[in-house]
């Protein structure tokens, strides 16, 4: 059995998670049709016949995605709700996530690895740290190297195994497809310029903000298929450098609405210096050239 602390009702708590998810994305100018996305999988799970917990203990969150309006983005996040009593996209919506509790829930990773991982790579879900495994991201993470990061990707597959009823070590992570890096520096380009001109809504983080200001501009925008939430990194090593105005966090949303994440920053040495890039992505951008 799967644990978390919801409700008695899982099908109305997770079904007013996703319509508020969808309120905030309304109120934070995100495009319409992912507001529907998410309005029609709640009324999917509110108007469910079983338990939504029934579904996910039988079938893993293959059975969620098989239901009507779900999808796999949706699925994965529903299965994380009902796995940890949280979601971390709609607490990155309020402003109020804490990306080390996130990571510190994968068996072995303790608060202070927790805190550096997430300063170096930006990640704040496990999904997002596996993708940092496979691609080779965290085995250059300094104190960690090759042997440590095959132990994390181990303990992290496994991890979402058993908290998603995944069924493989690997749910096509790797092979999955990716926004080119033109566009994703075009997306970097339209968070500055709107953040700079001051036309983007601002949240309030929970993180490195004793005074609870909303000052976090928030960008929802799209290109194609593809949509995207855009913002300044908020980790204490930005704060630390200097660069929470420069390091800017995109999560990439297919049209099945799964979740990948990036950060994009200004190279600071090399022969790229002062480009925008993409961290783990450097050689595709550097034909692009974007100066900061």
């Amino acid at each position: 059995m799967h644990e978390a602390g919801l409700s008695m009702n899982d099908n109305q708590t997770v079904a007013a998670m996703l319509n508020e998810a969808a309120g905030l994305l309304v109120s934070q100018g995100a495009n319409p049709f992912r507001v529907d996305a998410y309005r029609r999988a709640a009324q999917t799970v509110g108007g469910l016949d079983r338990s939504i917990r029934e579904v996910f203990d039988a079938e893993g969150q293959a059975g969620l995605d098989a239901l009507p309006g779900i999808g796999t983005g949706l699925a994965s996040a529903i299965a994380e709700i009902l796995s940890t009593g949280r979601w971390g996209q709609l607490e990155r919506l309020r402003g109020t996530i804490d990306p080390i509790a996130a990571l510190q829930a994968i068996p072995g990773i303790g608060p202070e690895l927790a805190s550096r991982i997430h300063d170096r790579l930006h990640v704040d879900t496990a999904e997002a740290l596996e993708a940092a495994c496979i691609d080779g991201r965290l085995a250059r993470v300094p104190g960690i190297g090759s042997r440590r990061a095959m132990a994390i990707s181990a303990a992290v597959s496994a991890y979402l195994n058993r908290q998603q009823g995944r069924q493989q070590a690997r749910h096509g992570t790797a092979a999955m497809r990716r926004p080119p890096v033109a566009m994703l520096l075009d997306v970097d380009r339209e968070y500055r310029q709107k953040a700079a001109a001051g036309s983007l809504p601002l949240i309030a983080p929970k993180r490195m903000n004793p005074e609870g200001e909303a000052w976090l501009p928030i960008l929802h925008t799209s290109r194609d298929a593809w949509h995207f939430t855009a913002l300044f990194s908020n980790t204490p090593r930005a704060h630390e450098l200097g660069r929470t105005r420069d390091w800017i966090v995109i999560y990439a949303y297919d049209d099945r609405h799964a979740e990948q994440q990036c950060t994009v920053v200004t190279e600071t040495r090399g022969k790229h210096r002062g480009q925008r890039t993409v961290r783990g992505r450097e050689a595709e951008c550097a034909a692009h050239g974007v100066v900061a």
